[in-house]
């Protein structure tokens, strides 16, 4: 069963307005034009969606609930004509951008305050996850652009990158720690140690143990697991626990609590770039943000 939009979106007005003379002067037409309207709509439902007391009309239960819907229908109407006449003066319409979590913090909220200070009619929205939720999202349509790891974007077919930054992890401890005195530090110094884990489907993690494994590690002590950033930050600043974290969005975190280890190794290497589906079709909003941040990374 097909109903008509535009008949919904009436049934709305009609509800609002408390009567048939009313909504049809709001809607600009004649009453007998929306009353046929309306019959139309019960023929296709076979019921009604009026309860009849001589000439008046009130809507039953159905007609309400269908009301609501037809509400909805013309808000999305409304916002679309708002999105067209931005568009048709030249303003920014939408942006709508994905990041990981550590991305989406300072190096990405940084921006995006620059962003909106200079568009403010622009629509922003800005949804964070791992990889995988990311790449979901930005496959069905959810998102128009992504600011994260290279590796989003491969080996998936349709999805394009452009480099920002390599963010390359590096192990995080405490200022005070120990193997700060270290001038270099050994494979049995980071076994000896006790690490907070990322969440074990994050790219972090993974890149993590590739790169212990790599690096000679036997073994990684792991005392805590957490899927927080702001958890981890907070955990070795204050314990002689080590982690890894990306090095260039972290640093705004640092302040004199947290420092990185002088320990580095090739498969660290983390390139940030923006991802966008080579189907997309040319956003204002979206080319002017991927400027700001290329000019600013």
């Amino acid at each position: 069963m097909k109903l008509d939009p535009k008949h919904l979106a009436q049934l709305s007005v009609i509800v609002e307005a408390g009567s048939f003379q009313s909504a049809a002067d709001r809607l600009g037409l004649t009453q007998p034009a929306l009353s046929r309207n309306m019959r139309n709509l019960e023929d296709r439902l076979g019921t009604t969606l009026f309860n009849r007391d001589g000439r008046r009309s009130l809507p039953n239960t159905l007609g309400l609930r269908l009301a609501r819907n037809g509400l909805a229908i013309r808000l999305a109407e409304e916002q679309a004509e708002i999105i067209a006449g931005q568009t048709a003066k030249g303003a920014l319409g939408e942006l709508r951008i994905g990041a990981p979590p550590i991305v989406s913090g300072r190096f990405l909220s940084d921006a995006l305050v620059r962003f909106i200070k200079q568009n403010p009619r622009c629509s922003v929205e800005l949804r964070t996850g791992l990889v995988h939720e990311l790449r979901k999202m930005l496959e069905r349509g959810q998102i128009d652009v992504v600011i994260g790891p290279e590796s989003l974007a491969d080996p998936v077919s349709g999805l394009t990158f452009a480099h920002l930054v390599d963010d390359r992890v590096g192990i995080l401890c405490r200022a005070g720690h120990p193997l700060r005195r270290r001038r270099t530090i050994m494979p049995p110094d980071l076994e000896a140690q006790i690490w907070v884990a990322h969440s074990r489907g994050s790219l972090l993690r993974q890149q993590t143990e590739a790169a212990m494994i790599a690096s000679g590690l036997r073994e990684v002590h792991i005392g805590c697991e957490t899927d927080s950033i702001r958890s981890v930050l907070e955990i070795v600043a204050e314990t002689d626990l080590i982690s890894t974290m990306p090095m260039a969005t972290t640093t705004p975190y640092l302040e004199d609590r947290l420092a990185f280890l002088p320990f580095d190794h090739p498969r660290f290497s983390r390139p940030i770039g923006v991802i966008r589906r080579k189907d997309t079709p040319q956003n204002p909003a979206e080319d002017s943000f991927v400027s700001m941040m290329a000019q600013t990374s």
